[in-house]
């Protein structure tokens, strides 16, 4: 369908910014970052929790929890997680990008409110079902939006720094949570998502949704502001010839029956399938567990400290050379190394599971493992695969198909979860970690044959090489 004559003139005549644009996306991302901290902090929190929850001097429960039911407060997570991305997927081509980021905003203010307010073991699960679904939705709009604001050149860099924020959230749970009151751990967080969802009201909507609209001069005027002007032509003419035809069910449908979206959710489900089966949210909800289970030397409390830090400082590595050596390479250094971290740590606890005596002078070697491990991992495999999610699928399927990506990978994270205590009794911690060693080999041989550099390439020039 072409455009009218007047709409095409008036969008041609306005000012280009470029001078200020990148300050602005940064600016945009900045604040669309600050759901991010929430979303690792989310992540790391049931980690130095659940101990807690077992002690009654730190417990607002009226009795210690079980160890299945802190399985379940690490593994509600992804339940909520995996009911986000589709509240995500379905409202953003109803009601916008912006107000999608709004929603999971309020609903992590709602479930920290519910932390401070603890009474029992059902408010305990609630807020964690609650706590995922903000999660969910924050992560995939994020994603999307970013993926659609950003400038080509830079846009690798942005998506890779919803990650290093995640982990900056994630270090915070480590740094202060052992040390504070069960209620601290809320305000703390309350804090933070009030400052996120304050912060949202500033970013502009996304143009790719004015354009997939039929809102020509607001999408111009925003990709304008963002110094962007030179892709309103392929921005409004995705959308042109799909006006008449497009709807909801089509687009659910279009994931299955275009081949560049039917590889686009290939490649990115089976990149987080891998990435969860390296084992990553099994350390980081059980991180004091495993040391324990391990009988380190190291205390736990400062190990995962320690492994916090380390994550942050290896997660500014994806965003310095993303747009560098490109993402394929940061990946296939990252998943080899992961293997071989995560092979000695299943080294270490097969000595310790046959009583030989070396153990006592390597108490140290589990922190080692886990330190190369998430240095490794944040680099390139922790990071990029969500830079690609952002990157794939065609704008009108993007939103839904991010969803069904992420939410089929947080799947197989609930399962490893709920499913962790039962691997290391019926397995032992040495073949658990292996076998999260040999997920990281597969993942190797599975990006270098099948996942493309999608590094200097437009979304559209990325939809047409998986065509």
């Amino acid at each position: 369908m072409e455009r009218p004559e007047y709409e095409y003139d008036k969008i041609q005549k306005l000012p280009v910014v470029m001078d200020t644009s990148i300050k602005f996306q940064l600016l945009i991302v900045a604040c669309i970052n600050i759901g991010q901290i929430i979303v690792g902090y989310s992540v790391g929190w049931s980690a130095p929790i659940i101990p807690k929850l077992q002690d009654n001097s730190t417990s607002p429960l009226p009795e210690p929890i079980t160890d299945i039911q802190a399985s379940w407060v690490g593994s509600l997570l992804y339940i909520g997680a995996m009911i986000g991305p589709y509240v995500t997927g379905i409202l953003s081509n109803l009601i916008g990008r912006k107000p999608c980021l709004l929603i999971g905003g309020c609903i992590n203010v709602l479930s920290y409110i519910l932390v401070i307010t603890t009474k029992n073991v059902a408010m305990v699960m609630a807020l964690r079902v609650m706590s995922g679904l903000g999660m969910g939705i924050t992560t995939v709009c994020n994603l999307v939006y970013v993926g659609e604001i950003a400038s080509t050149n830079i846009r690798g860099i942005l998506l890779t720094s919803t990650g290093i924020v995640g982990i900056t959230g994630t270090l915070i749970v480590y740094a202060v949570v052992p040390y504070v009151s069960y209620a601290a751990t809320g305000y703390i967080a309350l804090a933070v998502s009030i400052a996120h969802v304050a912060g949202l009201f500033f970013v502009p909507e996304s143009p790719v949704y004015y354009a997939m609209i039929g809102q020509e001069i607001k999408a111009a005027k925003t990709l304008n502001l963002l110094g962007r002007s030179a892709d309103l032509d392929k921005v409004l003419d995705t959308f042109a010839q799909k006006k008449s035809e497009s709807s909801k069910v089509k687009d659910w449908i279009e994931i299955f029956t275009v081949k560049s979206n039917r590889m686009s959710l290939f490649i990115t489900f089976t990149l987080g399938a891998l990435q969860q089966t390296s084992g990553v949210a099994v350390v980081l909800f059980f991180a004091t567990t495993i040391f324990q289970l391990a009988g380190s030397s190291i205390r736990p409390d400062l190990a995962t400290i320690i492994i916090g830090v380390t994550r942050l400082v290896s997660s500014l590595i994806a965003p310095t050379f993303v747009e560098r050596s490109g993402r394929k390479i940061l990946l296939l250094v990252s998943m080899i190394a992961c293997a071989i971290s995560l092979g000695v740590l299943g080294l270490y606890f097969y000595l310790d599971r046959v009583k030989s005596p070396a153990i006592e002078s390597i108490g140290w070697l589990p922190l080692v493992a886990l330190i190369i491990y998430f240095f490794s991992y944040e680099a390139g495999f922790g990071t990029i695969p969500n830079a690609i999610v952002g990157e794939m699928f065609r704008a009108n399927v993007r939103a839904n198909g991010s969803a069904l990506a992420i939410t089929l990978t947080w799947l197989v994270g609930f399962g490893l979860t709920t499913g962790f205590n039962s691997m290391i009794d019926a397995l032992g911690g040495d073949v658990t970690f292996w076998i999260f060693g040999g997920s990281c080999i597969v993942a190797f041989f599975f990006t270098y044959f099948l996942v493309p550099e999608t590094k200097g390439k437009t979304l559209n020039e990325i939809q047409e090489m998986m065509s």
